[in-house]
């Protein structure tokens, strides 16, 4: 997901949000706070978090600084935390490079060691 933050007084900045931060931050607003939208979001991202905010930004780093994912791929791969070879194919098959299998093989391996049951 993108999200704008802000930056300054009226300037503002488009940021990779992992599903899971975006679950956090309008925890952290207050339902009592949220319009329409934002509660639909809520419910959501409630529903469809695979992991919490803090696991999935420590796996977005590791796939980017590990196995040299770019951000906006390594993001979409811990939203969807896939499960198998095949899945996490889905995700990598459209970029730039050409991912090798024991490299795949160790992501998905890192993916199930940090999978909510």
């Amino acid at each position: 997901m993108r999200m704008e933050v802000e930056k300054e007084a009226e300037k503002f900045k488009e940021k990779n949000l992992t599903i899971p931060k975006v679950k956090q931050l309008l925890e952290e607003i207050g339902e009592d706070n949220l319009d329409q939208f934002q509660r639909r979001t809520l419910d959501y991202v409630s529903k469809f978090s695979k992991c919490d905010a803090e696991t999935a930004e420590k796996l977005v780093q590791k796939l980017v600084n590990e196995f040299g994912l770019e951000e906006i791929d390594a993001v979409q791969v811990v939203n969807c935390m896939p499960r198998n070879l095949d899945e996490l194919r889905v995700f990598l098959g459209g970029g730039r490079k050409i991912i090798e299998t024991s490299k795949l093989e160790a992501i998905v391996k890192l993916l199930n060691e940090y999978r909510l049951r």
